[in-house]
Protein backbone atom coordinates (compact mmCIF):
# COMPACT_ATOMS: atom_id res chain seq x y z
CA UNK A 1 0.00 0.00 0.00
CA UNK A 2 1.20 3.69 -0.64
CA UNK A 3 -2.15 5.78 0.18
CA UNK A 4 -4.01 5.77 3.00
CA UNK A 5 -7.30 5.43 0.15
CA UNK A 6 -5.54 2.14 -0.93
CA UNK A 7 -5.31 1.38 2.07
CA UNK A 8 -9.36 1.75 3.19
CA UNK A 9 -10.09 0.06 -0.11
CA UNK A 10 -8.37 -3.51 1.05
CA UNK A 11 -10.11 -3.55 4.19
CA UNK A 12 -13.59 -2.82 2.70
CA UNK A 13 -12.45 -5.69 0.11
CA UNK A 14 -12.14 -8.08 3.45
CA UNK A 15 -8.35 -8.68 3.03
CA UNK A 16 -6.22 -9.91 5.92
CA UNK A 17 -3.05 -7.74 5.64
CA UNK A 18 -1.58 -5.14 4.27
CA UNK A 19 1.93 -4.71 3.40
CA UNK A 20 3.99 -1.50 3.88
CA UNK A 21 7.02 -1.34 2.15
CA UNK A 22 10.97 0.72 2.98
CA UNK A 23 12.93 -1.14 0.26
CA UNK A 24 14.56 1.72 -1.17
CA UNK A 25 14.36 1.37 -5.07
CA UNK A 26 10.99 -0.26 -5.06
CA UNK A 27 8.07 2.08 -6.55
CA UNK A 28 6.15 1.06 -3.07
CA UNK A 29 8.63 2.29 -0.94
CA UNK A 30 7.18 4.89 1.40
CA UNK A 31 8.92 7.44 4.41
CA UNK A 32 7.73 6.84 7.71
CA UNK A 33 5.25 9.70 7.56
CA UNK A 34 3.82 8.55 4.87
CA UNK A 35 3.14 4.62 6.37
CA UNK A 36 1.71 6.11 9.31
CA UNK A 37 -0.92 7.56 7.20
CA UNK A 38 -1.22 4.22 5.37
CA UNK A 39 -1.21 2.09 8.85
CA UNK A 40 -3.69 4.39 10.05
CA UNK A 41 -6.36 4.16 7.50
CA UNK A 42 -6.94 0.57 8.05
CA UNK A 43 -8.69 -0.68 11.57
CA UNK A 44 -7.74 -3.03 13.96
CA UNK A 45 -7.78 -6.83 13.13
CA UNK A 46 -6.05 -6.04 9.61
CA UNK A 47 -2.29 -7.02 10.07
CA UNK A 48 0.05 -4.29 8.86
CA UNK A 49 3.30 -5.81 7.43
CA UNK A 50 6.67 -3.63 6.96
CA UNK A 51 8.46 -5.34 4.14
CA UNK A 52 12.44 -4.57 4.46
CA UNK A 53 15.08 -6.00 2.38
CA UNK A 54 19.26 -5.72 3.93
CA UNK A 55 17.87 -3.10 7.01
CA UNK A 56 19.70 -3.48 10.15
CA UNK A 57 17.44 -4.98 13.37
CA UNK A 58 17.87 -0.98 15.17
CA UNK A 59 16.40 0.22 11.89
CA UNK A 60 13.79 -2.05 11.14
CA UNK A 61 12.79 -1.65 15.07
CA UNK A 62 12.56 1.80 15.02
CA UNK A 63 9.99 2.03 12.03
CA UNK A 64 7.84 -0.48 13.13
CA UNK A 65 7.62 0.89 16.24
CA UNK A 66 7.02 4.87 15.11
CA UNK A 67 4.45 3.32 12.38
CA UNK A 68 2.88 0.57 14.61
CA UNK A 69 3.85 -2.37 12.27
CA UNK A 70 2.51 -5.87 13.52
CA UNK A 71 4.83 -8.08 11.56
CA UNK A 72 7.74 -8.16 9.83
CA UNK A 73 8.44 -9.02 6.06
CA UNK A 74 12.65 -9.99 5.35
CA UNK A 75 12.42 -9.49 1.51
CA UNK A 76 16.15 -9.89 1.17
CA UNK A 77 18.35 -12.87 -0.31
CA UNK A 78 18.77 -15.71 1.44
CA UNK A 79 22.66 -16.92 1.94
CA UNK A 80 24.37 -19.80 0.18
CA UNK A 81 23.74 -22.66 2.31
CA UNK A 82 27.32 -23.33 3.39
CA UNK A 83 27.52 -19.44 4.20
CA UNK A 84 24.48 -20.03 6.81
CA UNK A 85 25.46 -23.22 8.34
CA UNK A 86 29.32 -22.29 8.78
CA UNK A 87 29.70 -18.73 8.81
CA UNK A 88 28.86 -15.82 11.67
CA UNK A 89 29.08 -13.01 9.27
CA UNK A 90 25.62 -12.29 7.96
CA UNK A 91 27.09 -10.26 4.89
CA UNK A 92 29.14 -12.84 2.37
CA UNK A 93 30.03 -13.57 -0.81
CA UNK A 94 28.38 -11.03 -3.20
CA UNK A 95 28.79 -7.08 -1.84
CA UNK A 96 25.98 -5.80 -4.03
CA UNK A 97 23.45 -8.53 -2.81
CA UNK A 98 21.19 -7.70 0.12
CA UNK A 99 21.03 -10.18 2.53
CA UNK A 100 18.67 -10.81 5.76
CA UNK A 101 20.58 -13.21 8.00
CA UNK A 102 19.09 -15.60 10.46
CA UNK A 103 19.93 -13.79 13.81
CA UNK A 104 17.53 -11.12 12.89
CA UNK A 105 14.30 -13.48 13.69
CA UNK A 106 15.94 -13.13 17.54
CA UNK A 107 16.85 -9.76 16.90
CA UNK A 108 13.00 -8.49 16.19
CA UNK A 109 11.79 -11.05 19.10
CA UNK A 110 8.40 -9.29 19.96
CA UNK A 111 7.86 -8.95 15.95
CA UNK A 112 6.70 -12.08 13.97
CA UNK A 113 8.86 -12.70 10.94
CA UNK A 114 7.73 -13.75 7.30
CA UNK A 115 10.71 -14.67 5.42
CA UNK A 116 10.89 -14.57 2.08
CA UNK A 117 12.12 -17.89 0.12
CA UNK A 118 12.77 -18.78 -3.26
CA UNK A 119 12.59 -22.42 -4.84
CA UNK A 120 16.22 -23.09 -5.62
CA UNK A 121 16.49 -25.28 -8.61
CA UNK A 122 13.55 -26.88 -7.45
CA UNK A 123 14.87 -27.63 -4.31
CA UNK A 124 14.74 -26.14 -0.65
CA UNK A 125 17.93 -26.24 0.81
CA UNK A 126 19.08 -23.02 1.26
CA UNK A 127 15.87 -21.95 2.58
CA UNK A 128 15.92 -25.08 5.13
CA UNK A 129 19.04 -24.22 6.16
CA UNK A 130 18.16 -20.88 6.86
CA UNK A 131 15.42 -21.85 8.88
CA UNK A 132 17.82 -23.88 10.56
CA UNK A 133 20.25 -21.18 11.45
CA UNK A 134 17.70 -18.83 12.64
CA UNK A 135 16.52 -21.64 15.05
CA UNK A 136 19.90 -21.91 16.31
CA UNK A 137 20.46 -18.29 16.89
CA UNK A 138 17.16 -18.86 19.12
CA UNK A 139 14.04 -17.46 17.19
CA UNK A 140 12.65 -19.26 13.74
CA UNK A 141 10.39 -16.97 11.64
CA UNK A 142 6.59 -17.50 11.61
CA UNK A 143 5.81 -17.87 8.37
CA UNK A 144 7.44 -18.32 4.87
CA UNK A 145 6.41 -16.56 1.88
CA UNK A 146 7.38 -18.32 -1.49
CA UNK A 147 8.14 -15.46 -3.77
CA UNK A 148 9.87 -15.80 -7.98
CA UNK A 149 13.02 -16.51 -8.25
CA UNK A 150 15.67 -13.51 -8.58
CA UNK A 151 19.98 -13.43 -9.23
CA UNK A 152 22.03 -12.33 -6.52
CA UNK A 153 22.49 -8.96 -8.17
CA UNK A 154 18.93 -8.10 -8.66
CA UNK A 155 18.76 -4.45 -7.44
CA UNK A 156 16.66 -3.79 -4.19
CA UNK A 157 13.79 -2.44 -5.86
CA UNK A 158 12.89 -5.47 -8.09
CA UNK A 159 13.10 -8.13 -5.17
CA UNK A 160 9.52 -8.33 -5.24
CA UNK A 161 6.49 -6.74 -6.96
CA UNK A 162 7.78 -7.26 -10.69
CA UNK A 163 4.72 -9.38 -11.76
CA UNK A 164 7.35 -12.55 -12.65
CA UNK A 165 5.68 -16.10 -11.06
CA UNK A 166 6.90 -19.08 -9.07
CA UNK A 167 6.69 -22.26 -10.83
CA UNK A 168 3.24 -23.44 -8.77
CA UNK A 169 4.14 -27.55 -9.93
CA UNK A 170 7.40 -27.29 -9.08
CA UNK A 171 6.36 -25.97 -5.73
CA UNK A 172 3.82 -28.94 -5.04
CA UNK A 173 6.79 -31.23 -5.94
CA UNK A 174 9.10 -29.74 -3.53
CA UNK A 175 6.95 -30.32 -0.82
CA UNK A 176 6.27 -27.83 2.31
CA UNK A 177 8.81 -26.00 4.47
CA UNK A 178 8.46 -26.76 8.37
CA UNK A 179 6.49 -23.64 8.27
CA UNK A 180 3.30 -21.95 7.25
CA UNK A 181 3.57 -21.04 3.80
CA UNK A 182 2.06 -18.21 1.63
CA UNK A 183 2.20 -17.80 -2.22
CA UNK A 184 3.57 -14.79 -4.21
CA UNK A 185 4.72 -13.98 -7.28
CA UNK A 186 2.45 -12.51 -10.40
CA UNK A 187 -0.85 -13.35 -8.87
CA UNK A 188 -3.62 -12.00 -10.49
CA UNK A 189 -7.76 -12.17 -10.07
CA UNK A 190 -7.42 -14.72 -12.96
CA UNK A 191 -4.71 -17.18 -12.10
CA UNK A 192 -4.80 -16.91 -8.39
CA UNK A 193 -7.06 -19.54 -8.33
CA UNK A 194 -5.00 -22.08 -10.50
CA UNK A 195 -1.91 -20.93 -7.95
CA UNK A 196 -4.20 -22.24 -5.11
CA UNK A 197 -5.41 -24.94 -6.67
CA UNK A 198 -1.71 -26.54 -7.79
CA UNK A 199 0.05 -25.16 -4.81
CA UNK A 200 -2.63 -26.54 -1.86
CA UNK A 201 -1.61 -22.71 -0.36
CA UNK A 202 -3.95 -21.23 1.76
CA UNK A 203 -2.63 -17.79 1.99
CA UNK A 204 -1.59 -15.68 -0.58
CA UNK A 205 0.28 -12.29 -1.56
CA UNK A 206 -0.22 -10.07 -4.63
CA UNK A 207 1.21 -5.85 -5.41
CA UNK A 208 1.28 -5.85 -9.20
CA UNK A 209 -1.39 -7.60 -9.86
CA UNK A 210 -4.20 -5.72 -8.52
CA UNK A 211 -2.58 -2.46 -9.46
CA UNK A 212 -3.64 0.50 -12.23
CA UNK A 213 0.21 1.85 -12.27
CA UNK A 214 3.04 0.60 -9.56
CA UNK A 215 1.95 1.48 -6.29
CA UNK A 216 -1.62 2.31 -6.87
CA UNK A 217 -4.17 -0.24 -6.31
CA UNK A 218 -7.12 -0.62 -9.04
CA UNK A 219 -10.08 -1.27 -6.87
CA UNK A 220 -12.08 -3.76 -9.08
CA UNK A 221 -8.96 -6.07 -9.41
CA UNK A 222 -8.91 -5.77 -5.48
CA UNK A 223 -12.21 -6.88 -4.91
CA UNK A 224 -12.29 -10.11 -7.68
CA UNK A 225 -8.73 -10.82 -6.37
CA UNK A 226 -10.16 -11.07 -2.91
CA UNK A 227 -13.65 -12.86 -3.89
CA UNK A 228 -11.29 -15.29 -6.09
CA UNK A 229 -8.62 -16.23 -2.86
CA UNK A 230 -11.79 -16.90 -0.95
CA UNK A 231 -13.82 -19.07 -3.42
CA UNK A 232 -10.73 -20.79 -4.12
CA UNK A 233 -9.53 -21.79 -0.43
CA UNK A 234 -13.24 -22.95 0.26
CA UNK A 235 -12.62 -25.27 -2.87
CA UNK A 236 -9.66 -27.14 -1.01
CA UNK A 237 -11.49 -28.43 1.80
Amino acid sequence: MTTPTDAKLVAEADADAIGLNFVSGSPRCLSVDAAKSVAAAVPRGIVRVGVFAGATAEEILRIAHAVGLDAIQLHGHLQPVQQVTAAKSPLIGDENALYDPPQLCFELAGLPVIRAVRLEAGDWGVARAWIKAARTYGQAPAMVIVDASVSRQTAAGQLGGTGATVDWRALARAGPLPLPMALAGGLTPENVAEAIAATGLRAVDTASGVESTPGHKDPKKLRAFVAAVREAISNLF
